[in-house]
């Protein structure tokens, strides 16, 4: 089932009701179980029926940023706490990527770092249609508050959204570290590499040990092999300076033939090809960022040899070319 933990929902339901509405209406007719639970889930349906409500009930639009002004990384489950427990903030950012599916079946998140700029990239892996918004929103506001509480460190950078500016943005845009640009073709933090490198107050090796253990052991119990599979074909594919393994490399490190890695990616929905275009587009708008590369430095480091290749490339991926590209930034 696509969805989300029953915890997320109890929190929806809190902080609806601190703008007065009532929780029999909302839930009414729900299927909803018992919410406290750690093995209750609720389906993407029903978690955009309850987000209407609230948002009619409730008469506050922004629920979604409240609710991430709210996130506590208790709300996360053994994920929020072996990201508590990590050393650094990249630590802990890994550990969401990672294991993500635990706790939001229809989403992954990806890190990318390039110089000196780094990202945090939101993929749906199911359609999140009208909860688009809202998910995107709580998470990433969730994800500076906390980053802030767990590093004493406003933490800046900037937010691209893949969805128009909503209405209630700028009554609130005071409450956001950084800047916001809606309309992007992917929804991403972007902000300073070296915000990895920052330690965590609460770090503490062994609960994460301990935490990470349950994290997998979640992982096992929601058959997750796609999200496992690729993680470690993405991890496989990166290459440090310029370039990307090409798929018999990746299967050489995985320990498979290349005709079965194939066939276990097609299996899934997934390709080589898909999964090294998705971390090349990432790669090629990070090092557009920085203005001493050239568009030919770029296009180097990303495994092209010729920069009008690399350009067609570009524009399909974006719609736009590595020049409209950068001067858009």
């Amino acid at each position: 089932m696509q969805g989300l933990p029953g915890a997320y929902a109890g929190q929806l339901l809190e902080v609806a009701a601190r703008f007065g509405a009532p929780r029999a209406e909302l839930t009414r007719g729900l299927a909803l179980g018992e919410l406290e639970s750690p093995s209750t889930w609720v389906d993407l349906p029903t978690l955009a029926e309850l987000v209407r409500r609230a948002t009619e009930l409730s008469g506050e639009p922004a629920l979604c940023f409240h609710m991430g002004i709210q996130m506590r990384l208790s709300w996360h489950g053994f994920l929020g706490f072996a990201a508590m427990a990590a050393g650094t903030v990249g630590e802990a950012l890994g550990l969401a990527s990672q294991f993500i599916r635990t706790r939001a079946s229809a989403i992954e998140l990806t890190i990318h770092a390039e110089g000196d700029t780094a990202s945090l990239a939101l993929t749906e892996r199911a359609p999140l249609g009208e909860l688009r918004e809202f998910i995107t929103i709580a998470l990433f506001v969730g994800l500076a508050r906390m980053g802030r509480d767990l590093t004493g460190h406003e933490l800046r950078g900037a937010a691209e959204l893949a969805f128009e500016e909503p209405s209630y943005y700028q009554r609130l845009s005071h409450l956001l570290p950084g800047v916001a640009r809606f309309g992007r073709r992917r929804s991403r933090l972007v902000f300073p590499a070296e915000v990895l490198a920052l330690p965590l107050v609460t770090s503490d090796a062994s609960a994460m040990r301990l935490a990470v253990l349950q994290c997998e052991r979640e992982l096992q119990r929601l058959a997750a092999g796609e999200s496992a599979l690729a993680a470690r074909v993405r991890a496989a594919i990166r290459a440090p300076e310029s370039g990307f393994a090409k798929l018999p490399e990746v299967a050489r490190v995985l320990g498979l033939a290349p005709r079965t890695l194939k066939r276990r990616l097609a299996e899934q929905g997934l390709s080589y090809s898909a999964l090294l275009e998705e971390l090349a587009s990432a790669r090629a708008e990070l090092l557009l960022a920085d203005p001493a590369l050239s568009i030919a430095e770029v296009a180097a480091r990303v495994g092209y040899t010729d920069v009008t290749n690399f350009s067609r490339a570009f524009k399909r991926w974006s719609g736009v070319s590595p020049a409209a590209y950068r001067k858009a930034k």
